[in-house]
């Protein structure tokens, strides 16, 4: 009866990470902090308190679950249109935590606690879906696009008997900070409509957050070749606006695009165009989300995602795709309106939060030259089997006159 009693006892799984640490080690999407996911898996008996539990084998893997509903926004497009699509990916490689010696079934165990240590694809060594850098966890308003991460425990129990336990782990990423050089070049663009008048506008960096500042320098200059024409138009305004653009099934047959305007300025001109041009300045912030309530207290986020100050970033995925846009239009009498697009950079975190993670980047880089992703160190797993002496210590219990009760030191 014991034996039947081990084979299918429940077992209870939970993981738990490094002391005083997230399981989230390293900076996902910078290689050089080889970011990985650090814990154990502990494993305890889950009907009674002491019943000993079967084990034949614990796997542990990441899998990212992708989801987009465009049509979620609308009640009626919501019932009507096309329902949600949702795609599961593994992310880096299965690890084999515990299997049990050949030949046997199954290992009759009191405690199980099996240290791991998963590592994150950094975008090298080859271009499958598994080796990719994994988009950062995110989820847009009326879940009409998703990103979600959870690690996957699967405990054998014999031959037949298989449990699949999900933990929820939020990701970002760091490699769109805007303290990082490759976004502090100035970026500059010139469009024409009807070869009258050019407008042209600099950027003096392209990465930004929530809460800063975006400033554009802009330009219009008549044709020296049709000056007679250009000296007619009449500058009416100058409007900037940030465009956020969310592709739909982007590495599909039919993407489908959906442009949201995040924020918007209006700068009123009327002036006549004249021979040198005309130069101005326009400037506008970032819009951020406030995660306190009225009372100032922060709320407490979803499982699986982190408290952003945006609404969404710069992100690129399996089902979607995130871009953002300054959109500078110059409306002029006696010539056409122009309009110039340039793709810019949303970072979740604002320019001080970018500059703070700077010297824990470089830490955490310095600490990564140690680790051999290879053959990582990591501490000894624990097997407490059910017919080694005091196994009930493990779980806090004694035999006293064959009862069981509380262990106390």
């Amino acid at each position: 009866m014991n034996a039947l009693v081990a084979q299918y006892a429940p077992a209870t799984v939970r993981i738990s990470g490094p002391p005083n640490s997230s399981f989230l080690v390293g900076y996902p999407g910078i290689s050089a902090t080889l970011p990985r996911i650090v814990g154990k898996v502990e494993i305890r008996p889950s009907a009674g308190f002491s019943a000993p539990v079967s084990v034949s084998m614990v796997r542990i893997c990441l899998q990212r679950r992708e989801t987009i509903h465009p049509a979620a926004e609308s009640m009626a497009k919501r019932h009507l249109g096309t329902p949600r699509r949702e795609t599961v990916d593994l992310v880096g490689k299965e690890v084999l935590l515990f299997r049990c010696v050949s030949g046997k079934e199954a290992e009759s165990v009191i405690a199980m606690d099996l240290p791991f240590q998963i590592f994150i694809p950094y975008g090298r060594g080859g271009e499958e879906i598994n080796r990719r850098i994994p988009p950062a966890s995110l989820q847009l308003p009326s879940r009409i696009a998703e990103t979600y991460y959870e690690l996957v425990v699967t405990v054998q129990q014999g031959q037949s008997t298989q449990n699949r336990y999900t933990f929820p782990i939020p990701i970002q990423r760091y490699d769109t900070l805007s303290t990082f050089g490759m976004y502090n070049r100035p970026e500059s663009k010139v469009v024409t409509a009807d070869s009258i008048v050019t407008l042209g506008i600099s950027l003096p960096k392209w990465s930004y957050g929530p809460l800063d500042p975006i400033t554009v320098f802009i330009k219009l200059a008549p044709n020296p070749d049709m000056m007679n024409k250009a000296k007619k138009v009449t500058i009416n305004k100058i409007t900037l606006a940030i465009e956020e653009e969310i592709t739909f099934n982007p590495e599909g047959d039919e993407p489908t695009k959906k442009i949201n305007k995040i924020a918007k300025h209006t700068q009123p001109i009327g002036v006549k165009l004249t021979e040198t041009g005309y130069v101005t300045n326009l400037g506008l912030v970032f819009p951020a989300r406030d995660l306190r309530d009225p009372d100032g207290i922060v709320k407490r986020g979803k499982p699986g995602f982190p408290m952003y100050e945006v609404t969404s970033f710069t992100t690129s995925s399996t089902l979607y795709k995130i871009e953002f846009f300054l959109s500078i239009k110059a409306h002029m009498n006696s010539a056409r309106d122009i309009t110039l697009r340039q793709p810019i950079v949303i970072c979740p975190m604002d320019q001080q939060a970018c500059r703070d993670e700077m010297d824990a980047i470089e830490q955490a880089a310095k600490d990564a030259s140690k680790v051999d992703p290879n053959n990582p160190m990591l501490p000894d797993r624990v097997i407490v089997r059910s017919n080694e002496r005091d196994a009930i210590r493990h779980l806090g219990l004694c035999e006293v006159g064959g009862v069981k009760k509380i262990l106390i030191e």
